[in-house]
């Protein structure tokens, strides 16, 4: 490290360095401060919608019962926070109540739509939903490609055993019976002995 014998030889490195590189350090500091406040401002900005996102989810559930104000207070949240996974929680439940009060047809559309966007820790729940809505309407073929799609190993039994429920339904009780056997060898409802015993009947 260079020494200086004097004051007056510190104070002329001192004004040779900042000549040199006192622009790239006003320079640098400011992009510094102007990266913290924009990722500040964007921490804000998340926040808010977080925050509007939920209220409106708030307000959406609060018309549960009530179809027409629940399914136009859905959409200004799907319209204002598309992306949230408010708007896909919101969307499910006007599934579940398009289904509970027997409108299928409408369940599926609420539920394919929902598929597009959701998470996929939670794809494999939405498509176990999909194909029992289209069982119910008896487009077995649908419900049953519906099932293959699900990749999620936590969701065996419960696909497996409504694959054996469409495929009893569709007269295949082989293909029933192997896919009750496969719901049970993953730890599948104790029904499933049951389900399986009838078929032999």
């Amino acid at each position: 490290m260079e020494i200086y014998s004097t004051e007056e030889q510190q104070v002329e490195a001192i004004k040779s360095f900042w000549k040199e590189y006192g622009n790239s350090i006003i320079g640098g500091a400011a992009i510094g401060l102007a990266g913290l406040f924009g990722w500040n401002t964007y921490q804000d900005y998340q926040r808010e919608q977080a925050e509007a996102a939920s209220a409106a989810f708030e307000s959406a559930m609060n018309q549960v019962g009530a179809t027409d104000q629940m399914t136009k207070a859905v959409e200004e949240l799907k319209l204002a926070h598309g992306s949230s996974a408010y708007a896909d929680l919101a969307t499910l439940t006007l599934a579940k109540a398009a289904a509970d009060a027997g409108n299928l047809s409408q369940a599926e559309t609420y539920l394919t739509e929902v598929l597009a966007t959701i998470d996929a820790d939670f794809k494999g729940l939405v498509q176990l939903r999909l194909a029992k809505v289209q069982g119910a309407q008896s487009k077995m073929d649908e419900a049953l490609a519906t099932l293959a799609g699900i990749d999620n190993e936590a969701l065996s039994a419960q696909t497996n055993e409504l694959k054996g429920d469409l495929l009893r339904q569709k007269g295949d009780l082989a293909g029933a019976r192997e896919a009750y056997l496969a719901a049970q060898a993953a730890g599948g409802s104790q029904e499933l002995q049951m389900k399986i015993d009838d078929l032999a009947n």
